[in-house]
Order: structure tokens, then sequence, then C-alpha cells
């Protein structure tokens, strides 16, 4: 989550332990415990109470769309999904038929094109 280990967790405990002792430590890891459960409830709350504000149009609002980076990774993922699509239907052949036969005049010479030959 925060690109923190298990070597990490483990250098950071035993500091804790030297630092607070291991009588405090308890207490410590209580209110820790505690101040994360309010930091969470706040962050729901203030979710919550952004939808409310913003309407049912927003219901399925999620703060991570508010993250500018989401947010244009979401929006360049649909516009290449969008160009793959267009891509997709001009390679489809055309369901109108072949292309309309243009009949030469007696006489006429056809086109001729000198560089595809």
């Amino acid at each position: 989550m925060f690109g923190v280990g298990l070597p990490e967790l483990a250098v950071i405990a035993l500091v804790a332990v030297i630092v607070f002792g291991p009588d405090r430590l308890p207490e410590f890891a209580r209110q820790a415990g505690r101040m994360v459960r309010q930091l969470r409830n706040l962050a729901t709350s203030a979710q919550s109470q952004l939808r409310d504000e913003l309407g049912p149009e927003y219901a399925d609002l999620k703060l991570t769309d508010l993250d500018p980076r989401q947010a244009i990774r979401k929006h360049i993922l649909e516009a290449m999904e969008e160009e793959d699509e267009a891509e997709e239907r001009r390679r489809r052949p055309s369901i109108s038929g072949p292309p309309p036969v243009t009949v030469l005049a007696h006489g006429e010479i056809p086109p001729y094109d000198l560089e595809a030959t």
C-alpha cells in the first residue's frame, strides 16, 4: 500500500519497542488503531456527503475517480478503445455489396496509374 514490505515493518516494530518500551507499546498500538478507524470513518462520511451534494447521477462516485492520474488513464484507455473499434469497423467488408461498375464508352481509354505499374 505505502511501499512498505515485511523487512521495513520489522525494523519499525523493533525501533518502536526500543523507543517506547514493551510496557507502553500496546497503548500506542490501541491509539493508532483508533486513529486509523476515525480517519476511515471521516473519509467514508466525506465521500457520502460528496455523493449527496452531487446528486443521483454521481451515485457510483469513488474517491479514486477524483485522482487526476486515474482520470487521465481512464480517458486515454477509453479513447484507445474507441479508436480500435473505429479501425475494426473500417476493416470489416461493406455489407452494401461491391462498388458499382462503370461501363466505358466505345473508344474511351480506361484509367491508367503510372505509379501502380
